[in-house]
């Protein structure tokens, strides 16, 4: 009877256990995975202060509205060029292509950038930087712009999806240098997708 007690409270100790772990916080796999990743001390940009609190990032509702696919030109015989960047450090990036899309009614054009660096980097030979600002910064998101992944698709098309764009690392930490959004890459609109700023609460 006894052996039985201690299984039935140590049953019970588990399920709470259970109860009390909170599930990743986000809608979308990419809005888990991020904060996943913000929340993991070893991968967050966070401050350490600030990581003790962290229970999510704010994001926009997804939004299909905001997934479209662009028209990609390629330049090859673009040249690397300094992109500066939130402190003395440049990153040599080159224009890889002009993105043109369709984005609530109006029409727009992006350039996507290849990094020097990472070309050479495994795992990122593919790599495509799509920094970008937008008429939501300073207010409801990051004053600074958001930044998209991409990959060097097969085609001549690529699919934006804005709901993934998220916040440059030296939204939340100091330390990080990070590129600056070109002045061509200003969409004249709300884009009210992805990340939005940093409340520390």
């Amino acid at each position: 009877m006894k052996n039985i007690f201690c299984l039935l409270c140590l049953s019970v100790s588990l399920l709470s256990c259970a109860q009390e772990k909170k599930p990743l916080l986000g809608e979308t796999d990419f809005q888990k995975e991020l904060n996943a990743e913000y929340k993991d001390a070893t991968k967050s940009p966070l401050l350490a202060k600030d990581l003790k609190n962290f229970n999510g990032l704010d994001f926009f509702k997804f939004d299909s509205t905001f997934v479209v696919v662009a028209k990609l030109k390629r330049t090859p015989d673009s040249d690397f060029h300094p992109m500066e960047t939130t402190t003395n450090r440049v990153s040599m990036e080159r224009i890889y292509g002009v993105l043109s899309f369709e984005l609530v009614g109006e029409t727009f054009s992006l350039n996507v950038y290849q990094g020097e660096d990472l070309m050479k980097t495994e795992g990122y030979e593919d790599y495509l930087f799509l920094p970008f600002s937008d008429a939501t910064n300073g207010e409801e998101t990051y004053g600074g712009g958001r930044y998209m992944d991409l990959r060097i698709p097969n085609v001549d098309t690529i699919e934006l999806d804005f709901n993934k764009a998220y916040n440059p690392y030296c939204a939340y930490n100091p330390k990080y240098s990070c590129p600056i959004v070109p002045l061509e890459n200003s969409l004249d609109v709300r884009v009210e997708a992805g990340v939005k700023k940093y409340d520390k609460h």
